[in-house]
């Protein structure tokens, strides 16, 4: 008979208290009422386990938070317990049909206790246990840094005069993917995932009437622009020193500094990441006394990160520079390399934005994007994870700066396209900037970069097998992948309550795709700002029907976001979009 989830922990647990391992008195002899000894337990020599596999499984299934979860999983589950003789604990594992390993955990052999309970995608997944620390470092998650920027955000860009305001709202929806981040932070994968959502739908409907209204409303900042130019200065000074100070690097900074040194020594990143499986093991043990250091082919002792291989060539190429000042010994430590990289893209983003603000809009303007940059803490935590999400929007801002040159607007959208394939969602959109004829500048400029960004492929003396390689350990990948980390991939739990939402991520992908080329063409003409908004637009949709999703993504849109909602403040006035001798020029007229 196959007993319900509920039926098998409440089973589990009564067989745990019944067994004599539970038992206090299950370690020293029995006396009867009268002093009698009437029993003498077996106790196990020292290095032998007190319990048994039966005995461990039992505890782990009767912890709440794994029978919980069992609930969803009717049938009786598959399990297995092994001892591990160092750590003086049992390792169990539960399995489930087709959903396949459903919950790991250990348990003390000692105590019989329940030391660790995962369930769900906290078993493949240990960024959903909710370790501390473990993006961006130990400081910027704390609430005394975290809160302080927000405040510092709200505070230097809010309308304080009109409370209610659209723009405050505006400001509000930007900061409250923190609400999602806190959940994320104690591992609450269920609840902060879905709370991400509200934010980006906002988003992506105030962007879009903006784009299509080709207005916006707003009051200008409250601070003047040396008041602002300060705080950024300030603000950006303390970023830095905390990046150099308490901040990680996390697998894709590894990743980027590993494609640098693949192509500084003559390789291409793709297929020749380090791997772990069937290596000679080399170098020093870890805290957990396993050494993931292995011999890899090249000869080179190095830590291994299989699964880095999965970005644009501009990614690693971007990594270059950092590799050859300073360098990489193969370890996954410090590397300085991937520091220095994400910190001179989220300086040139910051750079960028300010000159953007300045010719758009005047320096009122210049001064509110640059500070939005730096007081906007989810940009912090990309910079202080060292990943190479800046690199994305740093090259979109630079191109939207020269957005009336089509050259350098379509070469610096497909740097953008070729490090993330994220913004190649917006190369139709730009494509078409200002009126609906496509621009053969634009696309000239867009197939020079692309041909230069994938002329690493060259390093390889089999071109067609390198572009193979390419395409499957990137783009195939990619989209097939699984990820805890949308709403669109918790189907693969197979769990009761959990939808299968598939079909609904294919309906909204293609409608993302038919956005993007209608914007192209409509409206007819399209000023800066609506520009803008519609980039910022298609980047939050983007993220929104995507399989894998993370804060890190955050910055993609932003700066587009942040121009679109705050231009209003500029106290130079409105921005239009006229030719002269067929070619778009940008006026900045006075108020």
């Amino acid at each position: 008979m196959v007993l319900p989830a509920a039926a098998l922990a409440a089973v589990a647990a009564a067989l745990l208290l019944a067994s004599p391992a539970a038992a206090a008195s299950a370690t020293g002899p029995v006396y009867d009422a009268d002093g009698n000894l009437v029993e003498t337990p077996f106790v196990p020599p020292p290095d032998q386990p007190r319990l048994d596999e039966g005995r461990a499984t039992a505890a782990f299934l009767a912890h709440e938070k794994v029978a919980r979860w069992l609930e969803r999983y009717p049938p009786r589950p598959t399990t297995d317990a092994e001892f591990d003789e160092e750590r003086r604990s049992w390792e169990v594992k539960v399995w489930s049909g087709d959903a396949g390993q459903i919950a790991l955990g250990r348990v003390d052999d000692e105590t019989g206790a329940v030391t660790e309970a995962w369930t769900g995608p906290q078993v493949a997944w240990k960024m959903a246990r909710g370790y501390e620390g473990a993006f961006g470092g130990r400081t910027i998650n704390r609430p005394l840094v975290w809160v302080p920027l927000c405040a510092l955000f709200l505070l230097g860009l809010a309308n304080l005069r009109r409370p209610l305001s659209l723009r405050n709202l505006d400001l509000l929806v930007l900061l409250s993917f923190s609400i999602s981040l806190w959940f994320f932070n104690r591992g609450e994968v269920f609840w902060s995932v879905p709370l991400a959502y509200p934010p980006m739908a906002y988003l992506i409907a105030r962007l879009a009437w903006i784009g299509a209204r080709g207005r916006r409303g707003g009051t200008r900042t409250l601070w003047p622009v040396w008041a602002l130019a300060a705080a950024t200065v300030f603000v950006a000074g303390f970023r830095v020193g905390l990046n150099l100070q308490d901040s990680n690097v996390i697998d894709v900074g590894y990743a980027g500094v590993i494609g640098g040194h693949r192509i500084a020594n003559g390789e291409i990143p793709w297929g020749n990441m380090p791997v772990q499986d069937d290596l000679e093991p080399c170098g020093p043990a870890d805290s957990e006394g396993e050494i993931r250091k292995r011999i890899q082919e090249n000869g080179r002792c190095e830590s291994s990160n299989p699964r880095g291989d999965t970005y644009g060539p501009v990614a690693y190429l971007a990594y270059v520079p950092g590799y050859w000042l300073f360098g990489w010994d193969g370890d996954w430590g410090d590397l300085p390399a991937a520091h220095f990289t994400s910190l001179a893209f989220d300086l040139l983003t910051l750079a960028g934005l300010a000159l953007v603000g300045v010719r758009y809009g005047g320096p009122q303007l210049g001064a509110t994007l640059a500070f939005a940059w730096v007081a906007y803490p989810f940009t912090q935590y990309a910079s202080n994870s060292n990943t190479n999400d800046a690199i994305l929007p740093a090259f979109l801002v630079w191109g939207f700066w020269l957005a009336s040159a089509p050259w350098a607007r379509g070469a610096l959208a497909a740097l953008s396209g070729w490090t993330k394939f994220a913004s190649l969602i917006v190369a139709p959109l730009w494509l078409t900037y200002p009126g609906r004829r496509p621009s053969a500048r634009f696309a000239a400029g867009f197939a020079l970069a692309t041909l230069a960004s994938f002329s690493v492929l060259l390093l390889e003396p089999d071109l067609l097998e390198a572009a193979r390689t390419f395409a499957e350990r990137s783009f195939v990948w990619q989209v097939g992948r699984e990820s805890p980390w949308s709403v669109w991939g918790w189907g693969q739990y197979d769990a009761e309550g959990i939808p299968d939402l598939h079909l609904a991520q294919r309906v909204l992908q293609v409608a993302l795709v038919v956005a993007a080329l209608v914007v192209a063409f409509v409206p007819r003409r399209k000023s800066p700002l609506q520009l803008a908004a519609l980039t910022g637009a298609l980047l939050v949709g983007f993220q929104f029907v995507q399989t894998h999703w993370f804060y890190l993504y955050i910055p993609w849109f932003f700066p587009f976001a942040a121009f679109a909602l705050l231009a209003g403040a500029a106290a130079a006035g409105r921005v239009e979009e006229v030719e002269r001798d067929g070619e778009p020029r940008p006026l900045v007229a006075a108020g």
